[in-house]
């Protein structure tokens, strides 16, 4: 789901109605992580609601620091060096499996845009050696 609470791909992610900032990812792409992820697939959305909520304030803070390789004005995806999901889990306290779909979630999505931009092979090449983080553009969010 991205900004605007539109679900994306024909599928109503699990947590659409639940409170909190709008998860930047499509609801394909959260139906994936649900079932691929390390984490029971009801702790999925409140842990994505809860790294959002860290990220949203910092996007610019990301641009300044990292690649931006796709910007829909409700999203923003970066390109961050390996080892960046480790540290924000660490920071926000999540567990390594908590971390580990988290980042899935968001390479997941990642690779989702780049398939609809015809831009999958390159995008896939850059995850080898880097990890993609999506931070969302909720109303009110600080930038």
């Amino acid at each position: 789901m991205i900004g605007d609470g539109a679900p994306r791909g024909g599928d109503e992610p699990e947590d659409a109605d639940s409170e909190g900032p709008t998860v930047p990812l499509d609801g394909d792409v959260l139906l994936y992580a649900g079932a691929t992820a390390s984490v029971a697939p009801g702790q999925l959305g409140p842990l994505l609601r809860r790294v959002q909520a860290a990220l949203g304030g910092r996007i610019d803070r990301y641009r300044r620091a990292y690649e931006c390789v796709a910007d829909d004005g409700a999203r923003a995806v970066f390109l961050c060096p390996e080892g960046h999901w480790a540290e924000l889990g660490a920071e926000l306290e999540l567990t390594d499996k908590e971390a580990e779909a988290a980042e899935r979630a968001h390479a997941q999505q990642l690779r989702r845009i780049g398939t609809e931009q015809g831009r999958r092979d390159e995008l896939e090449t850059a995850l080898e050696i880097r990890e993609a983080v999506v931070i969302g553009r909720d109303e009110g969010a600080k930038e």
